[in-house]
């Protein structure tokens, strides 16, 4: 039997994506010729951008700012689909014995951030934008990761933390933080990138794993268990899932377009995080059957 073709692929250790670990237990990969590595990147799309360039990763599931921001700098990768269609609902999160009540009393205070370019912290630039704070006194703490977040709010030396709100839900049910607010992002959440040089090297290898993602995307979406199946793996409440699952919708046919990614360009430009909009061809490799739904 010949070698499987072997793919390091990493996301966050979050309950979306439960179709990426369906897909790698129940082995629907091997049946191609192809083996998937998997790591959890805890610190989210920053630690994930960073594993792009340095071949550590060969491909991520990310947020969509955040890769898109990172191909401005010189990340030597593409978008080949969006992931989730939906919004990501980031909580707006302060310490349980903080004196802010309400985000406006967040304005010229400081930011827990995982790391600079990560989701949380162009998101905080998103939240400021949505309230007409001054851009350029917007001041950030890097704490690494969710727990590094939990630690900076609860000794003082951050003052809020914008996380996706169902994953921090626990720590809000146990009284370690307290919500105060909601930045939904304004586009499709997050997307799958792939180093460039494996699109030229493995593009057929990569479209099947696609193939086999959206199919599990699709199960997931419509199986009676998932609610109960993601309560038991991330140990969250099934109420909570099932308000979650409702809101959320996978990208089943990837559905990638050039209008979206360039609202997103926009909003980066007008948050002074790049400079001006890339073509889409730069950004973006959708495979063939996405082609004329992207333009």
């Amino acid at each position: 039997m010949s070698k499987l073709s072997q793919f390091k692929v990493g996301g966050v250790p979050e309950h979306f994506n439960l179709p990426w670990k369906k897909a790698i237990e129940e082995n629907r990969f091997d049946a191609h010729g192809i083996s998937i590595s998997w790591k959890d990147y805890h610190g989210g799309t920053g630690a994930m951008t960073k594993a792009l360039r340095t071949g550590e990763l060969d491909i991520a599931i990310l947020l969509t700012e955040g890769i898109i921001a990172d191909i401005h700098r010189g990340n030597p990768s593409k978008i080949v689909q969006f992931y989730v269609k939906s919004p990501l609902r980031w909580g707006i999160h302060v310490g349980a014995k903080s004196s802010f009540r309400s985000v406006n009393d967040l304005e010229n205070s400081r930011a827990a951030i995982s790391r600079f370019g990560s989701g949380s912290h162009l998101m905080a630039y998103v939240n400021a934008d949505n309230y007409k704070w001054d851009l350029a006194k917007q001041k950030f703490e890097v704490v690494k990761n969710l727990d590094g977040g939990r630690e900076y709010l609860a000794e003082g030396k951050a003052d809020y933390f914008l996380w996706e709100k169902f994953t921090t839900k626990p720590y809000v049910d146990n009284g370690e933080f307290r919500i105060i607010g909601e930045c939904p992002t304004p586009w499709p959440s997050f997307v799958v990138a792939v180093r460039e040089e494996l699109l030229l090297t493995h593009h057929n290898e990569i479209e099947q794993i696609l193939k086999i993602v959206n199919e599990s995307c699709s199960q997931v979406k419509t199986s009676d268990n998932t609610v109960k199946e993601i309560s038991e793996r991330y140990q969250l409440k099934e109420e909570d899932v099932a308000v979650w699952f409702n809101e959320t919708e996978w990208a089943y046919n990837g559905d990638l377009d050039t209008n979206t990614i360039n609202k997103v360009q926009e909003r980066l430009i007008d948050l002074e995080i790049i400079d001006a909009k890339m073509d889409f061809d730069i950004l973006c490799k959708p495979f063939d059957e996405q082609l004329e739904k992207a333009k």
